[in-house]
């Protein structure tokens, strides 16, 4: 029981900073001064695309991870 605590405790560190770096990699959408005129989204026509952007569907699944594996942590 002891050993399996301490992979998932292992697994959760991992999970944290798989998480923050990610967080801290995404690009900001009011991105410097420019934001605040509308040259954040100058990159495309329409702005980019939330719903495929792969970062962030990374970000949502290791989020959900992290919450799995805090529960769990919680109960052993």
């Amino acid at each position: 029981m002891i050993i399996v605590q301490r992979i998932l405790e292992v697994l959760f560190f991992l999970n944290c900073f798989a998480l923050m770096a990610l967080i801290l990699l995404q690009m900001s959408e009011h991105s410097g001064l420019g934001g605040a005129f509308g040259a954040g989204m100058s990159s495309t026509v329409f702005g980019r695309d939330e719903v495929r952007d792969p970062k962030r569907t990374l970000t949502v699944a290791l989020a959900a991870v992290f919450f799995v594996l805090g529960l769990v942590l919680s109960i052993l």
